[in-house]
C-alpha cells in the first residue's frame, strides 16, 4: 500500500522564504493580516485531513468506482466518499478562499492552491467533486446577477451545492463552436434547455443535495459558431424563492463513462431534457463566463499532476532505498545485505530526481500564479492588477500544460522504479500513472495549451508579456551576475532568455507567412517556454538556499534545494536546445506527407 506525507516544508519555503507572501500581503488591504502563521496552521490541518480522510479511499475508490442506477439515473460514489466530504464540508474547507459577503473565510487563494495540491496528491478522484465548484463559484461571482448569487452562492460557499461545467458534446471535442444544446426563451424570463452533454466530470452524485450546472447552449437566433454560444445556470433541482429545493430539474445521468483513470470520480454523460435554465452574463457571452472557470479549472488541472507527481515520488524513493538489487557499480555498499538498495544505481536516482524536479518546480509555478491571481483581483494599485492578470495569462497554459506533461512522464518513472511491482494494483503507482494521463487531455488538451501561448499570449501583443517575463530574468541576472555560486544557476537562463527573443521572432515571421508553422512548432515552444519559466524558478529557489547556508542554517534542507537545482540545470534544461532545432524544423515534414499517411 503506498503512502503519504504532505510536502508542507516544501511549501512554507516557496511561500515564504521564496514568494514572502506574507509582506505580498501587506499591500492588499483584504488579505492584511494574513501572516505565515495563518497560513501554516491551515496548511498543516489541510494536510492531515488530506492524509487521513481521503488518502485511504483512494486505492478502493478506484477499485469500486461509481455506480449508476438506469431507472433513477441516481450515482452512488464509492464506499467512503460521501461520509469524507460531510467531514470536508464540517471543516469550513470549501469556504477557504471564498468572499465573506457569502460565507466564505476571505484566505488568499494561494492558501486553496497548497490545500488543493495536497488532495490532489491523497485522492484526485475525490478532489474533483468540491474542485470543480471553484471555477463554477467563480464564474458566476463574475458574471451572475444579485439574485443568481444569492440563491447559488452561500450553498456552494459551504459546500452544501457542488457545481460542473458542461461544455462538450460528442459530436465537438474542444470546438464549442459546433455545438447544439438550445436554449428556448419563456415568458418568465427564463429559458428551456435541450441537448446532450458528454464528459462532464463530477456530474451526478450523492454527495450533495443539489448540483449546480453552468451549460453552455445556443439561443434560436445565435449567430453560428463560437460567437452565438450562450451560458446558463441549470440546477439539478430547481430553487425555491426561500432557498429551498423545490422539484427534480429535467437534467440527469444518462450514462457514465468507462475510462483509464480517475474512476473514484463520476464522469456523466448529462442528457439536458426541457431543463429550466437561467442566463448568466449576455447572449451570445456565454464564453465570458466560461473561460473565468476554464482558466481556474487549467490551473486547479496542473495542480492535479502536480500532487500525483509529488505522491509518485515519495512512494518511489522511499521504494529505492529499500528494495535491493544488484551491487553499486562502484563497489558494495550494503556489506550486511546480499545486494544493494536500487538507489544506488544513477539511472535510479536520475528518474527520482526528476520527479522531484518536476515537483519542485511546479509547486513554485503554481504558488506564482496564485498570488498573481490574488493580486489581480484585490491589489489595490490598478497598473499591478493589470501587470498581474497579464503575467497569469502568459503562464496559465504552462502551467496546464507543462506540469501535466511532466507529471506523467514523472509518474511512469517512479512507477519504472518499483520494476515489476510497479504493474501491480496494490503497490498504487499504476493508478497515479493511469490518474496522470486525463490531465494532459482535459481542460483543453495541451496541444491547444501550446497554441493558446504561442498564437495568442505571445505573438497576439508581439511578444509584449513574455518580454516582461524576460525583465524578471533580467533583473535576476542583474541582482546575481557576478556571484560566481550563483553562476550555474543563473548563465543557463541568461542564454536562453536572449535567444527567446530571436526564436520568437523567427516563429512568428514564419507564421505569418504560413499558419502551419506556428502549429507545427507550437508543443515544442511551450516546452522551451516552460523550462525557461522553472529555470528562473530554479534559479530563485537556489538563491534563497544559498544564502541561508552562507548565514550558516545547517538545515540540511538548503543542500538537497541546490542538489536538485543542479540535477535539473544539469539533466531536464538542456532539453530546449533540441526542443528549439525541432521547432525550426518547419511544417513541410508534417503536411507534407499525404503519401505516408495514407
Amino acid at each position: 500500500m503506498p503512502s503519504y506525507t504532505p510536502p508542507l516544508r516544501d511549501q512554507q519555503f516557496v511561500l515564504h522564504e521564496v514568494f514572502q507572501v506574507s509582506a505580498a500581503y501587506q499591500a492588499m488591504p483584504r488579505f492584511s493580516d494574513t501572516d505565515a502563521d495563518t497560513i501554516n496552521a491551515v496548511l498543516e490541518e489541510g494536510g492531515k485531513f488530506a492524509a487521513e480522510v481521503i488518502f485511504p479511499i483512494n486505492i478502493s475508490g478506484d477499485t469500486e468506482g461509481c455506480k449508476l442506477d438506469q431507472a433513477t439515473h441516481a450515482v452512488t460514489t464509492p464506499k467512503g466518499f460521501k461520509e469524507a466530504y460531510a467531514q470536508y464540508v464540517q471543516g469550513g474547507w470549501p469556504a477557504l478562499s471564498c468572499e465573506p459577503e457569502y460565507g466564505g473565510q476571505g484566505l488568499p487563494l494561494v492558501v486553496n492552491q497548497c490545500f488543493y495540491e495536497m488532495l490532489n496528491s491523497a485522492n484526485q478522484a475525490w478532489t474533483m467533486y468540491p474542485g470543480l465548484t471553484h471555477g463554477a463559484y467563480a464564474a458566476l461571482a463574475t458574471h451572475g446577477t444579485d439574485e443568481q448569487k444569492k440563491t447559488y452562492l452561500h450553498k456552494m460557499t459551504s459546500g452544501e451545492w457542488t457545481g460542473t461545467m458542461c461544455l462538450t458534446e460528442p459530436h465537438c471535442g474542444t470546438d464549442l463552436g459546433l455545438m447544439r444544446s438550445k436554449a428556448e426563451p419563456q415568458p418568465d424570463g427564463s429559458y428551456r434547455i435541450t441537448g446532450n452533454k458528454i464528459f462532464i466530470s463530477a456530474g451526478e452524485h450523492d454527495m450533495t443535495a443539489n448540483i449546480v450546472h453552468l451549460v453552455l447552449a445556443r439561443l434560436p437566433d445565435a449567430p453560428p459558431g463560437i460567437k452565438g454560444v450562450s451560458l446558463f445556470i441549470v440546477p439539478k433541482f430547481r430553487v425555491n424563492a426561500d432557498g429551498s429545493l423545490g422539484e427534480r430539474n429535467g437534467v440527469y445521468c444518462g450514462g457514465l463513462e468507462h475510462k483509464m483513470g480517475i474512476n473514484g470520480n463520476a464522469t456523466a454523460q448529462i442528457v439536458l431534457d426541457g431543463a429550466y435554465g437561467t442566463l448568466v452574463g449576455q447572449p451570445n457571452k456565454g464564453m465570458n463566463g466560461m473561460f473565468v472557470m476554464m482558466n481556474a479549472a487549467r490551473l486547479g488541472v496542473g495542480n492535479q499532476s502536480l500532487g500525483l507527481t509529488e505522491v509518485a515520488y515519495q512512494n518511489a524513493l522511499a521504494y529505492a532505498k529499500d528494495r535491493i538489487q544488484m551491487r553499486s557499480l562502484t563497489g558494495t555498499k550494503a556489506k550486511d545485505l546480499a545486494a544493494d538498495p536500487i538507489i544506488v544505481h544513477p539511472d535510479v536516482r536520475r528518474m527520482l530526481l526528476t520527479a522531484k524536479a518536476y515537483a519542485e518546480g511546479g509547486r513554485a509555478l503554481l504558488v506564482f500564479c496564485a498570488l498573481l491571481l490574488d493580486q489581480e483581483h484585490h491589489h489595490p494599485d490598478e497598473k499591478q492588477r493589470k501587470d498581474s492578470g497579464e503575467m497569469l495569462s502568459l503562464l496559465t497554459p504552462i502551467a496546464k500544460a507543462f506540469i501535466t506533461d511532466n507529471g506523467f512522464a514523472a509518474t511512469t518513472m517512479c512507477q519504472q522504479v518499483f520494476g515489476g511491482h510497479g504493474y501491480i494494483k496494490e503497490w498504487g503507482m499504476e493508478q497515479f500513472v493511469r490518474d496522470a494521463r486525463i490531465n494532459m487531455i482535459y481542460e483543453g488538451t495541451n496541444t491547444i495549451q501550446s497554441l493558446d501561448l504561442l498564437g495568442r499570449k505571445v505573438l497576439g501583443n508581439n511578444g509584449a508579456t513574455l518580454k516582461k517575463f524576460g525583465k524578471l530574468i533580467g533583473a535576476l541576472v542583474e541582482e546575481e551576475g557576478v556571484n560566481e555560486k550563483m553562476a550555474e544557476f543563473i548563465n543557463p537562463i541568461a542564454i536562453l532568455g536572449e535567444q527567446m527573443t530571436k526564436f520568437t521572432t523567427e516563429l512568428g515571421f514564419k507564421g505569418f507567412q504560413n499558419p502551419d508553422e506556428v502549429g507545427a512548432a507550437a508543443v515544442d515552444y511551450l516546452r522551451v517556454a516552460g523550462h525557461l519559466v522553472y529555470g528562473y524558478l530554479f534559479a530563485r529557489m537556489a538563491q534563497v538556499a544559498l544564502r541561508q547556508i552562507a548565514a550558516g542554517n545547517p538545515d540540511p534542507f538548503y543542500v538537497a534545494k541546490l542538489q536538485t537545482a543542479r540535477f535539473y540545470f544539469a539533466k531536464l534544461f538542456p532539453e530546449t536546445v533540441t526542443l528549439m532545432r525541432s521547432a525550426r524544423s518547419g511544417s513541410k515534414v508534417l503536411m507534407d506527407t499525404d503519401a505516408a499517411l495514407a
